[in-house]
């Protein structure tokens, strides 16, 4: 007996989940802040959907354990009196995780809700949920032009896709905003024969067709260390960056996992590669911030602007004061720096001045007129000497002071700041003390920055080696903070002679004015990192290599304990 079963093939259609079938739980998180490690939720507001239709909604307020931020609170409407009978996030936690349970995971900024939830769980003991996530903010950069929406913002989506409901920062109607909009957003995919949710998962990673478009651009580019300079057809820098294997590194712009939106937007633009390829890791790393600094390419977002940084100068005058300047003058004065903002370099300023009472005023004080000084003096801005109050001997120690504590012992600053932030502690005045502590901060952490940077900027010769992968060495030639020269000594080769045809050929190196004269801060501290690596020998130094005993460095590691910035 023979048994015939009617075989029936299945359709592609078939194969996946389909988008109707689907369940989406899409959420949102109001938090205290931005730091999923110091801030904590404050409300949950989630709906779940299926085929377009509402199965069902959880909302809740959290209590944080302790008080809102006031920004916070403008911001979302959630003030301290609506959460003090909440629930706990322990109490919360496990009804949001049920109601989550096999559907798929939806928000907008996904990564930000998803991380809080799952600092959550890890704090709780709750293994992280493991549901796929769908971020409506990649989806969005994919199915739509900036000719259609400005922005990704949830309330320009919600606008544009014509929502009924208006975003305003509160869990559950945000969540309910951002259902329109994935909705909305569903439908464009179908338009690129996105109809399963494996489809959905795989269209919002893959490459843009510019990106696969332009794939050979990376064809002609070498296996090995060096920078790459991504330019238009006019030959304008659009982008540069550094790698130690030249040809991985730009192959990976042209796959699914770039996915920032800018360099996707640079991709569309670049019409081909340069490489240069460099001895060396470190000198790739060097070669990409003088670049950077030289060419200031559009898409690149750090490095750009290193004459911008700013120094606190103790002025050369009858009666010096503290200037903020952005160019280091040969004036035998003291600096302080390099800051990267004027904000900063204030906060030292004002830190230095807890400790050192200088002068304030701006205006040119000499002996003849220091009594033209005496109203400024009356209001606290000004210590200049001025009748019946100091003696010129007594103003020179004060700027001796500050010189010392600008380049060789924050000691004093230390411990004048730290007086007044426990004055203010027990006066409860905690908001002005945590000023004093970002101003205290501000100071140690540059005065430490510019002892260890005008370490080895002093130093007019160094000779390092550092095993390279092959066996042989990495030698660097460093002439005041600078990268001379750079090669690899192969295997078995004599040194000697190695070291000195490398140094023969150097880049020469003329010293300036100030603590870093000869490179950016910014080069000076990559070439430290490199010399504090593993396995680095120093072959040759031409004079000392020494921090200050009692240097900022020595408070600076209590400054980064007790220290915890704002979010």
């Amino acid at each position: 007996m023979v048994l015939v079963v009617d075989a029936v093939q299945g359709t592609l259609d078939e194969l996946g989940t389909p988008l109707s079938d689907a369940t989406f739980v899409v959420f949102d998180l109001e938090t205290t802040g931005g730091s999923p490690a110091e801030d904590t939720i404050t409300e949950i507001g989630a709906v779940k959907v299926r085929a377009g239709e509402v199965l069902g909604e959880f909302s809740t307020l959290v209590d944080p354990g302790g008080p809102i931020p006031p920004f916070i609170s403008v911001l979302t409407g959630i003030t301290d009196a609506m959460v003090v009978a909440a629930p706990r996030i322990e109490a919360v936690l496990p009804s949001f995780l049920e109601f989550i349970t096999g559907a798929v995971l939806v928000a907008h900024n996904a990564s930000f809700d998803t991380r809080f939830v799952k600092a959550a769980c890890a704090a709780n003991g709750y293994p992280p949920p493991n549901n796929p996530v769908v971020d409506t903010v990649d989806l969005a950069r994919r199915v739509l032009t900036r000719d259609e929406t400005p922005n990704h913002r949830l309330a320009t989506l919600a606008r544009f896709f014509r929502s009924p409901v208006e975003p305003c920062h509160r869990a559950l109607q945000d969540a309910r905003a951002t259902v329109d909009v994935l909705h909305g957003l569903i439908e464009r995919a179908g338009s690129f024969q996105v109809h399963t949710l494996e489809e959905l998962k795989s269209f919002v990673r893959a490459p843009t067709p510019e990106q696969q478009r332009k794939r050979h651009l990376a064809e002609q580019v070498p296996h090995a260390p060096g920078v790459y300079l991504f330019e238009d057809e006019r030959g304008e820098v659009l982008y540069i960056g550094k790698s130690t294997n030249l040809r991985n590194r730009v192959r990976s712009y042209f796959t699914a996992s770039e996915t920032r939106p800018r360099i996707r937007e640079m991709i569309g633009i670049a019409d081909h590669v340069r490489h240069i390829v460099c001895a060396t890791p470190l000198e790739a790393e060097v070669r990409e911030l003088r670049l950077i600094g030289g060419a200031k390419p559009r898409y690149n977002r750090r490095s750009r602007f290193p004459e911008k940084m700013v120094w606190l100068k103790l002025t050369v005058e009858p009666f010096p004061r503290l200037s903020i300047v952005r160019e280091v003058k040969d004036d035998d004065a003291a600096y302080l720096g390099p800051f990267t903002s004027n904000r900063s370099a204030d906060d030292a300023r004002i830190a230095l001045h807890e400790a050192v009472p200088l002068r304030q005023c701006t205006q040119p004080i000499t002996p003849r007129s220091r009594r033209s000084a005496c109203v400024l003096h009356e209001m606290g801005r000004c210590g200049a000497p001025c009748e019946g109050r100091e003696t010129v001997t007594d103003y020179s120690l004060h700027v001796e002071n500050a010189r010392k504590a600008m380049t060789l012992d924050a000691s004093m600053v230390f411990t004048a700041v730290q007086a007044r932030m426990e004055r203010l502690s027990v006066e409860q005045r905690y908001e002005e003390a945590s000023v004093d502590r970002d101003r205290l901060a501000a100071f140690v952490r540059t005065a430490a920055r510019m002892q260890r940077l005008s370490a080895i900027t002093r130093i007019p010769q160094l000779v390092a080696a550092a095993p390279a992968f092959d066996g042989g060495w990495e030698i660097h030639v460093v002439r005041y903070g600078r990268l001379a020269a750079a090669g690899v000594m192969p295997r078995g080769a004599h040194p000697v002679p190695f070291v000195e045809s490398l140094v023969a050929t150097a880049e020469t190196v003329i010293p300036g004015p100030g603590p870093v004269h000869a490179a950016s801060a910014e080069e000076t501290e990559c070439i430290l990192r490199w010399l504090e690596s593993p396995g680095t020998r120093l072959v040759e130094v031409d004079g000392e290599w020494a921090l200050p005993a009692r240097g900022a460095a020595r408070h600076k590691a209590r400054i980064e304990l007790a220290y915890k910035p704002l979010r």
